[in-house]
């Protein structure tokens, strides 16, 4: 079943429009109400005259109200509610003096006391227009809310957005770092031609990168294009050493991602798993959709953190890497900047973590909600950061990286 592109307007998004349609309705009903009152009481048609003259009165008193109170609404609570309360009583006295006045008029006995007659008539015109201000001022206040609620929503969008380009634009410099130290060397080595080849990979890969927005998403498939990208720079140090597959499903590969989410990962396999081995590594990723959501696999079949190692070990195993990133001068940027990024994006509804395959290696496993371009869904249905099915419960985000994470970057979220 298809879902039209339709979206609904609230009723106070034009607000002018919204106050002459309630006050339409509102004193359109009193003059009903009244009316229905005085032909089921018997009374003669030309009541129906007065009655109509006593709701244009009070629509028009409510016309000038209005103007006032708009420019009291803003002012300390005593001057609003002490000058609202004169002026309500102003405005009730007007409008008894002219009920009074046109019934007095319309009665045949010349004997009726006028006082009496505007006295019984402020009351009921109290009631009123009293209503009608409280109703003015609690819609405009449940206004005002709702506009500081959509202030505060966009000011918390803005602030994720600045922090999501952030994250990005740190995430190239740690790049760049790496890889212009990978240049370095081969100008030192007297190796011209690769560092000359590497250069013109580098300059392909910044070029497509740059076509993203900083916080926009792409396509599995898009993410895969650009790490082949980096890939073929890497392989111009490793070469036959650096072995890679992907396994990505056909519905993965349209699945969204923010850009640029994988590298990192690739990059820590290779200073981790090819670099210390002679014979070098495989890289794998894996994407596979399960349940609704997207389930990613960066692994390798490199010393990962231990042979054997057990799950309480872990920490003793991040203490001394953090011991030989000192050693090597690394930047410990990569993975925290995911685990970041994953947290703005998703919240809770992310996992980031390790896993230690019996048979050795090293895995970091990312399991987010499945999204696509304009999150349609198969059916039609509109989804937007999925959960896990009904009846299931998701895993809570959890980080366990593998290169140190500096404590600038490894606040939680």
């Amino acid at each position: 079943m298809a879902v039209l592109p339709i979206t609904p307007t609230p009723f106070f998004a034009n607000k002018n429009r919204a106050f002459w349609m309630l006050q339409l309705v509102g004193w359109g009903g009193a003059f009903l109400l009244r009316a229905v009152s005085a032909i089921a009481n018997g009374q003669p048609p030309d009541r129906l005259i007065i009655i109509l003259i006593a709701t244009i009165t009070g629509f028009s008193l409510s016309l000038v109200l209005s103007v006032i109170y708009r420019n009291l609404i803003g002012k300390r609570p005593v001057i609003t509610w002490g000058l609202t309360g004169v002026t309500l009583a102003i405005a009730v006295g007007i409008y008894a003096f002219i009920d009074s006045w046109v019934l007095d008029l319309a009665s045949q006995d010349t004997d009726s006391n006028f006082v009496l007659l505007f006295v019984g008539i402020y009351f009921y015109d109290l009631t009123l227009l009293g209503a009608w201000s409280a109703l003015y001022y609690a819609i405009n206040f449940f206004v005002q809310v709702e506009e500081q609620q959509d202030r505060l929503a966009r000011l918390e969008m803005q602030a994720t957005s600045a922090q999501l380009a952030m994250l990005r634009y740190q995430l190239n410099p740690h790049f760049l770092f790496n890889t212009l130290n990978s240049i370095s060397t081969l100008v030192l080595l007297k190796q011209t031609e690769p560092a000359n080849a590497m250069l013109t990979r580098l300059s392909s890969f910044l070029r497509h990168t740059l076509i993203t927005e900083p916080t926009g998403k792409v396509t599995v498939a898009q993410e895969v294009e650009t790490l082949k990208l980096y890939l073929d720079i890497e392989r111009m140090r490793f070469e036959d050493r650096l072995q890679t597959n992907f396994e990505v499903d056909e519905q993965a590969a349209t699945a969204q991602i923010p850009a640029m989410l994988l590298q990192p990962l690739v990059e820590n396999a290779i200073k981790y798993a090819v670099t210390p081995q002679m014979d070098g590594a495989m890289i794998t990723l894996t994407a596979r959709i399960f349940g609704g959501r997207l389930r990613m696999v960066v692994a390798d079949d490199g010393p990962g953190i231990a042979q054997g190692t057990a799950w309480g070990d872990a920490q003793s195993r991040a203490m001394a890497m953090a011991e030989q990133s000192r050693r090597t001068g690394s930047t410990g940027v990569g993975l925290a900047n995911i685990r970041d990024r994953l947290a703005q994006a998703y919240g809770p509804s992310h996992t980031f973590e390790i896993r230690t395959p019996e048979d050795g290696g090293f895995e970091v496993l990312i399991d987010i909600p499945y999204e696509t371009d304009g999150d349609i869904a198969p059916g039609g249905e509109m989804i937007r950061r999925q959960g896990h099915p009904q009846g299931s419960h998701p895993e809570p985000a959890s980080v366990a990286e593998r290169e140190p994470v500096p404590q600038s970057a490894g606040k939680s979220l």
